[in-house]
């Protein structure tokens, strides 16, 4: 019962409040399952890119973090090609960072923010990583063609209409 009314709370902030560049919404008619969409920032290799990701939210939720991933494909080293996403507030301690005080926006900011500012040292995707720390250029070349392939807008209106789900393919 309480976690259903906070994740009611939290959703109704998020719809009325959101985060800039994040948009959050319950995924039919199950509170514990949601998406959600990042916009890429202004002046990173993801600028214009439109990131879905897939929320479930667990039983023992808050005292354990909800799952997120990202259901569109990016070019990132703390994000690997199944969309799971190398961040200490996803992960419960000693390893993690989760506490229950933080809530499902305060997760999407995060992840907002590691997309502007990845973590070459805790990697998910090494060759990325050693790319990102190397040679930064070809990096934020491989990240702009990715987010230009899978998440620029024109993609997303392309294959909408074709095919309804798009699951890790993006």
């Amino acid at each position: 019962m309480q976690r259903a009314s906070r994740l009611k709370r939290e959703l109704h902030l998020l719809t009325t409040q959101p985060p800039t560049g994040i948009t959050c919404w319950q995924n039919g008619s199950c509170i514990n399952d949601l998406r959600a969409q990042i916009l890429g920032f202004a002046d990173t290799p993801y600028e214009k890119g439109i990131f879905d990701l897939e929320i479930v939210v667990p039983e023992r939720y808050p005292f354990e973090p909800p799952k997120i991933r990202f259901l569109t494909r990016i070019y990132h080293p703390n994000i690997d090609s199944a969309g799971r996403i190398c961040l200490d507030v996803l992960k419960l301690p000693p390893k993690g960072a989760w506490r229950p005080s933080l809530n499902i926006a305060s997760l999407l900011t995060s992840i907002q923010m590691l997309m502007n500012e990845p973590n070459p040292d805790d990697p998910l995707m090494a060759d990325i990583s050693s790319e990102y720390k190397y040679n930064k250029q070809t990096f934020l070349r491989n990240a702009r063609q990715w987010t230009e392939k899978y998440a620029s807008q024109t993609t997303m209106l392309l294959f909408s209409d074709a095919v309804p789900d798009f699951g890790n393919d993006r």
